[in-house]
């Protein structure tokens, strides 16, 4: 960073009380504040801290890069705030203007400091380009954060969308809704495979009616899932079997003579009980 725009810098971030009053005042009035998700006094200690931040780096002399040493205190704050924003629910407007609405307020400093029409129009222009640089990383931050919140939250939606109930001693049952893909798949074959452990079970009903569609791919997930159950001790049975879903396994030539398979989840689990010896016999 040139030395005249440095020191320039410095004497406009020197009142940071008069500086923060100013760009807080334009966080306030802007129309991307949330005021519903951070009040105006967490606001204001993340205003005062990246001034300090931002002051302290340029004060080292170094130029404006997120890479060095001398930045990487600043690096980790807008880190830690994109990602608390991410979390808030936040947009990436909204948390990029955090950075941006400082140009105002140092521009109007730097204008009085600079009388020389040269040296102010250079020192506008390299603040500018250097402070949309640190816009972008805490933009990028945010977007790596919000993917981060997203993938949680679909792996949550995963593992409670594959409940495995334990219909009686010994017979388990796996009702299955939606697209069966590959991420899936390994979330019921983990959930079914710790249900079998942790009861002990030896028989495991499969129950795909939810499942719009079976092609290929799908009749391959739900085989190796079987063939886990088995590796596992336990026998499975597949239900749902609608005849739709019937013509096309024909027509796609899978194998499925290995597996039991039913129309519906009771026929299945009628089937459970005669394997366990165990019959229900209507109330008298």
């Amino acid at each position: 960073m040139p030395s005249t725009l440095n020191a320039s810098l410095d004497r406009a971030l020197a009142n940071d009380q008069e500086l923060l009053a100013e760009w807080l005042k334009l966080q306030l009035a802007s129309t991307t504040l949330r005021s519903d998700l951070m009040s105006e006094r967490e606001l204001r200690e993340q205003s005062r801290e990246f001034i300090e931040l931002l002051r302290a780096a340029i004060a080292s002399g170094s130029s404006f890069s997120l890479t060095s040493e001398s930045w990487s205190a600043t690096r980790e704050f807008l880190t830690g705030l994109s990602r608390t924003r991410a979390h808030q629910g936040f947009s990436p407007t909204e948390t990029a203007t955090f950075v941006l609405s400082l140009k105002q307020p140092l521009f109007a400093r730097i204008r009085r400091d600079l009388a020389d029409p040269s040296a102010l129009a250079d020192a506008l222009w390299i603040t500018t380009m250097e402070l949309d640089k640190v816009a972008l990383f805490t933009n990028e931050m945010f977007l790596k954060s919000r993917d981060e919140v997203i993938m949680r939250q679909q792996q949550e939606l995963l593992e409670l969308s594959t409940p495995v109930v334990e219909l009686w001693e010994g017979i388990l049952a796996l009702p299955l809704i939606g697209t069966l893909d590959s991420a899936r798949t390994q979330v019921v074959m983990e959930s079914l495979l710790q249900a079998i452990v942790r009861t002990g079970s030896s028989l495991a009903i499969i129950d795909i009616t939810g499942v719009p569609t079976v092609d290929t791919l799908v009749a391959q997930h739900l085989l190796k899932t079987v063939a886990a159950a088995r590796l596992m001790g336990a026998d499975c049975i597949i239900s749902g079997i609608r005849p739709q879903i019937a013509q096309t396994i024909v027509h796609l030539g899978v194998d499925l003579s290995a597996v039991t398979t039913k129309a519906t989840l009771a026929d299945a689990f009628t089937v459970a009980l005669r394997r366990l010896n165990t019959s229900v016999a209507p109330k008298a």
